[in-house]
């Protein structure tokens, strides 16, 4: 299981998905549910629904979203550089010397790279000291561009997604660091899930419907979901830092976040289910945090509601996880559809 759990992570991550363009990921994701043997549906806003079968009518519903972070062209230099608009919430300032890809409306497909407006040492006086947004930034084509006129006729235009290579890495020590594990280790998690629900023929006591959202990373991911759904988890990355006591080896169990608070009986039921089943997990606050399932409570959707996940380090600049956090929460998970 190890072994299927951290090649399709390293798949998955290899596919651009940056915040409304998820569609070459919706279709690696749908196969992959089909080949387990499980009914697919896609809602209008390209949403994945992958339908387990339970023992009872009920349904609950679990989460995960393959949109980016990213970036898109906001206008085409005179001298043939992009300057760029960020989609989600990155980090800026990490951006700065990055590879990326330009994906114009004709799918054709530009390489380039990120950086500062002062390049370099040898020419800027505040190569070093400069602000590093936006607004100071740009992406140098690689392509024989030298002036906007050059860069049109390639077919790039203004609202083309700029997509940042996530650098995966997976050691021989049990580590996965590249950018975008939020959240596509939490997807690697689900699909974990189901392969073992198959191959263990594991009988859910409720329905389960998990959700593979697309516009998590702008806030509306999982604003609407079916009507039958009572109870909602999403999963999604822990944080990990000040105050906090989550780390990169356990399952975070996330009490509050900018959102307010979770469902009191479903984080009660997921702290007695983590003891119980000796996981390596935490409870944290995260103010600053929201999640499908916020999302899904703000669309007035009538669930309870819940969020867990890998503990991931250094999120949404360069994120890091260990395995064992990934295994941790399948863990539960697993305990959670059983009981």
């Amino acid at each position: 299981m190890k072994d299927y759990i951290l090649d399709f992570a390293k798949r998955l991550l290899q596919i651009d998905s940056p915040t409304g363009y998820c569609k070459q990921a919706i279709h690696f994701l749908e196969e992959e549910a089909k080949s387990l043997g499980y009914e697919t549906t896609k809602n209008e806003k390209g949403n994945l629904l992958i339908h387990v079968p339970g023992s009872s009518e009920r349904t609950i519903g679990l989460s995960g979203h393959v949109d980016t972070l990213g970036l898109m062209v906001r206008s085409i230099k005179d001298d043939g550089t992009l300057s760029f608009v960020n989609v989600g919430s990155p980090i800026v300032p990490t951006l700065d010397g990055e590879y990326c890809r330009i994906i114009t409306r004709n799918h054709t497909m530009y390489t380039g790279t990120i950086l500062s407006n002062h390049t370099s040492m040898h020419v800027h006086e505040k190569a070093s000291s400069a602000e590093r947004n936006c607004a100071n930034m740009h992406v140098r084509i690689d392509a024989v561009v030298k002036n906007k006129k050059d860069v049109e006729e390639l077919g790039i235009c203004n609202g083309d997604y700029i997509a940042i290579d996530p650098k995966t890495s997976i050691t021989d020590t049990g580590f996965i660091k590249s950018r975008f594990l939020d959240d596509k280790v939490s997807v690697a998690c689900l699909f974990g899930v189901l392969k073992i629900i198959k191959e263990q023929q594991i009988k859910p006591k409720d329905n389960v419907t998990v959700i593979i959202s697309t516009y998590e990373e702008v806030g509306h991911g999982s604003s609407h979901i079916p009507s039958n759904i009572k109870e909602f988890i999403s999963v999604d990355m822990g944080c990990i830092g000040e105050d906090l006591t989550c780390t990169e080896y356990d399952v975070s169990i996330c009490a509050k976040d900018s959102s307010g608070p979770y469902d009191y009986d479903m984080i009660s039921k997921l702290l007695s289910l983590s003891k119980a089943e000796e996981l390596g997990y935490a409870v944290d606050i995260y103010p600053f945090y929201g999640s499908d399932t916020s999302a899904a409570l703000r669309g007035g959707n009538d669930i309870k509601g819940a969020l867990i996940g890998p503990g991931v380090h250094a999120s949404h600049g360069m994120e890091r996880t260990h395995y064992q956090a990934l295994e941790n929460t399948i863990k539960l998970i697993i305990a959670y559809i059983k009981c």
